[in-house]
């Protein structure tokens, strides 16, 4: 990676050391093949647990790394610099440990997270649905008393590790239709469960190697014991674990934008025309600073919110912007890397074709850019009324 890091501590070093060591052996080398064939690298996420990785930003007692957030991140970044699906799929899994790391019961936590953080269990994490993703307040999956528990009825969209993860972590309305997000529970369901089974996986433009399917609940049978906090929080435990995933894609977004960055520059440097580098030429040279410093400006950003969360700071809006920015910013870099190649650019024997594909779901999976303009949008509004904007 072309740019310096400063961490926090030794052992953050250390760790960032052994990710990009695991990165280039075991990522790399596989990433164009997997893509190509549609094959899951299930593997390298128990690779990933037993090396200490599934589990850096919880607490130690159940078997994380309890490192802060600005170093997991940087983490999900270089992972994603290699291979989009690997450092996605661990800011997914992530997100789906969030309910029962903060909002479980002592029993929950002991009992789920020394598998759900060593590599065991994968998770999946089920909001939206064909008609609520943005509006997820409008979910109809209903989760209705029964035998000490729920029967659960209804259908999940867009799940990313749908039909390979060994567990779900499923937000579904107990309160009456109408009731809106004071209706909505949190429920951990294993995959094997009775009547919970995922379609087929959606076809992609990108990310082939991660599977993204509807997972459909018919009457399957989930214990009262394994609802995650308390029946209707299920809605404000969704929007807390979202605030720190939207961290996770913005850098996933900048380990992308960084790669195809890295893949333009090197490339600049061996192409020539008309006697010199392409990079040597002034149209050439100004789209890679600018590249450049979209990037950097990126990276800075989801530092920036990821410090705000470790200080126990709100965050919310910040990382809304650093999953706008980044994102964005990845959609641009990519873009602009396959034009640097040109027509080597546009062939899948080099790598910048995949990651421009990959960079568009970037600007969509855990809330569309338009509704990161919102959040932000509403969180000015309300400063502007309180008369605290600028504070």
């Amino acid at each position: 990676m072309a740019h310096e890091r400063i961490l926090p501590t030794p052992e953050a070093e250390d760790l960032l050391d052994l990710v990009r060591g695991i990165a280039d052996k075991e990522l790399a080398p596989r990433a164009a093949r997997d893509e190509e064939q549609g094959a899951f690298p299930r593997d390298v996420f128990r690779l990933l647990g037993r090396s200490g990785l599934l589990g850096l930003p919880y607490p130690a007692d159940y078997g994380g790394g309890e490192q802060p957030y600005e170093v997991y991140l940087q983490v999900v970044e270089d992972l994603a610099a290699r291979w989009l699906a690997v450092g996605l799929g661990l800011s997914v899994h992530t997100l789906s440990c969030f309910p029962v790391a903060a909002y479980g019961t002592e029993q929950q936590r002991a009992a789920l997270l020394p598998d759900m953080l060593g590599g065991e269990q994968l998770g999946a994490y089920c909001l939206s649905e064909a008609q609520s993703g943005s509006d997820a307040a409008a979910m109809n999956t209903r989760a209705r008393p029964a035998d000490a528990g729920y029967a659960v009825e209804g259908a999940k969209a867009w799940i990313t590790h749908g039909g390979v993860a060994d567990y779900y972590t499923l937000f579904a309305r107990t309160g009456e239709p109408g009731s809106g997000g004071r209706g909505i529970s949190c429920l951990h369901v294993p995959a094997d469960t009775p009547g919970v089974q995922a379609d087929a996986p959606e076809r992609k433009m990108g990310m082939a190697a991660s599977p993204t399917a509807a997972v459909r609940f018919e009457q399957a049978r989930v214990p009262a014991d394994q609802r995650i906090g308390e029946e209707g929080q299920g809605f404000a435990i969704a929007l807390a674990a979202l605030d720190s995933g939207r961290l996770g894609i913005a850098a996933c977004a900048v380990g992308v934008a960084q790669a195809a960055l890295d893949e333009a520059v090197a490339y600049s440097r061996t192409r020539r025309q008309f006697g010199s580098a392409i990079g040597d030429f002034q149209g050439i040279s100004f789209m890679l600073a600018d590249m450049a410093t979209g990037v950097e400006a990126a990276r800075q950003l989801y530092l920036a919110a990821a410090r705000r969360r470790d200080a126990g700071l709100a965050f919310g809006t910040q990382a809304a912007m650093a999953k706008l920015l980044a994102t964005d910013t990845a959609m641009r870099v990519t873009t602009d890397a396959v034009q640097v190649l040109g027509g080597s650019g546009y062939t899948r024997d080099l790598p910048a074709e995949r990651l421009m594909r990959e960079a568009k779901v970037l600007q969509i999976v855990e809330g569309t850019n338009q509704v990161q303009r919102m959040v932000i949008g509403r969180d000015l509004a309300r400063s502007a009324d309180a008369g605290v904007l600028g504070d």
